[in-house]
């Protein structure tokens, strides 16, 4: 009777699992996809607890006690903005769970293991291991505690190549010979390593991409553990996440006209000063005139970036949305599919500030509605609005799909300099005739701009 409630319960989690992930893919299913996660996450855990393996559930509740009161912290404290630094840690704690049972079980079976078993965990300690460090260097950059531009040094490849290689052989070594457990602390220490390695040479905007290949890492990890130790609910969900992570991993580095090679091994977006850039001609506006702009628009699309983001300026961007729409002009908000630092973070963003779906519109449906914009706000984005992508061949962005904002009657930067974005190279958009640049944090310009629009009458 255990048997078959344990197996009802983890088919009800795998069913739960594969509709939350249909159901995240559209944000009018989101919040339903969450409440079925976490119903399936019951359901397996509730499964697993009745195992007859489980004879003591004391250490169990103090785990999930502490456990909880963690998760219920950050929930309430985290803000929104700071989802991609949750989300890396999280990995780091899904993978150093998952490294931890690997050590104990590869440990404890003292050299009795089969080779597929021995093989299995020692493989998913040293990818559980890479992918602790992995993340809490991604959570570093992306937090500010680490520096955010790569870092590299001659031959890093090289070295990068030689150490995983050491922690394959350990793998190899531990396979045909399961009793060599003194090898687990190297194995660990290797993994551990090659996970710094591996981020510290990744730029703080391919952080998306770093953090869903991290995330199919950690998925992949669970999986292999559930195979290990015969847990069918840890091998279903460990696939879906394995997979889910390097497919959208794939998706974005399509989105970005680029390889995993170049992301991972590339040292992408050497940092550019604009001293050389700031010596052409640009146009600088003020609030008062770009209110008076949208004011008189018929259609303005705004376009969200990681500088909207950082300056968490989705509220008072929202607030300006509503007061044009209430003034009957017709808005939008362009997505870009790699904008920000991890995938969907402008959309979770204008959710938060309440922002419709309707108005979140994608790349591909956006583009052709450009040509006939009054203005385009652009709120902290940079290289997803460059149009050298469309013709500089020797640009590093050459081919990648961006906002087409260019073609749009007038266009209105949002950004504190010119620096830079993250590719290291000068915008064109910025020296447009038809673009304006509006310095200034971006709650603060927002700020400005709904208190304008809020005090001026619209013009008959």
């Amino acid at each position: 009777m255990r048997e078959w409630a344990i197996g009802l319960l983890y088919v009800a989690a795998g069913g739960c699992f594969v509709l939350a992930l249909k159901w995240l893919t559209h944000p009018t299913t989101a919040r339903r996809a969450v409440r079925v996660g976490e119903v399936g996450m019951l359901c397996a855990v509730v499964g697993t607890l009745l195992q007859r393996e489980i004879i003591d559930l004391r250490w169990i509740a103090i785990g999930a006690v502490i456990g909880g009161t963690i998760g219920a912290l950050m929930a309430v404290f985290v803000p929104m903005t700071a989802m991609p630094q949750r989300i890396a840690l999280s990995h780091a704690f899904g993978a150093l769970a998952a490294a931890l049972v690997g050590i104990a079980e590869l440990d404890l079976g003292e050299g009795n293991l089969e080779t597929f078993t021995t093989t299995v965990l020692a493989a998913e300690i040293l990818l559980g291991s890479l992918t602790v460090t992995g993340s809490l260097i991604a959570f570093g950059k992306l937090q500010g505690l680490v520096r955010d531009r790569p870092l590299t040094f001659p031959g890093q490849n090289v070295v990068n190549g030689l150490v995983l290689g050491v922690g394959a052989l350990i793998v190899v070594a531990l396979a045909a010979e399961p009793t060599r457990t003194q090898l687990l602390p190297w194995l660990v220490a290797i993994g551990l390593t090659f996970g710094v390695m591996m981020v510290i040479r990744i730029g703080g905007a391919d952080m998306p991409v770093v953090i869903s290949l991290l995330n199919s890492f950690a998925g992949l990890s669970g999986a292999a553990l559930g195979f290990a130790i015969a847990n069918p609910i840890l091998i279903i969900a460990g696939a879906l996440d394995g997979s889910s992570g390097l497919l959208l991993s794939i998706f974005m580095c399509r989105a970005m006209n680029r390889s995993f090679t170049n992301v991972l091994f590339g040292g992408f977006g050497a940092d550019e000063t604009a001293e050389g850039a700031a010596r052409r001609p640009i146009r600088v506006t003020s609030a008062e005139e770009t209110s008076m702009l949208l004011d008189s628009a018929s259609f303005v699309v705004i376009v969200p970036g990681y500088g909207m983001a950082a300056a968490q300026a989705q509220h008072k961007i929202a607030e300006v949305a509503n007061l044009l729409i209430a003034r009957g002009v017709e808005v939008r908000f362009a997505i870009h599919p790699v904008a920000g630092r991890m995938p969907g973070h402008m959309n979770v963003l204008l959710a938060e500030a309440n922002v419709p779906y309707d108005l979140l519109v994608d790349l591909e449906e956006i583009n052709p509605e450009l040509e006939r914009a009054d203005v385009v706000l652009v709120i902290g984005a940079n290289d997803t609005v460059n149009p050298a992508a469309r013709h500089d061949r020797a640009s590093p962005i050459y081919g990648m799909p961006i906002l087409d904002v260019d073609k749009a009657r007038s266009v209105i930067v949002v950004k504190r300099s010119l620096r830079s974005g993250f590719a290291g190279i000068g915008n064109e958009l910025f020296y447009l005739p038809q673009t304006m640049m509006l310095f200034g944090d971006a709650r603060d310009v927002a700020g400005a701009l709904a208190h304008e629009l809020s005090t001026q009458r619209r013009p008959v």
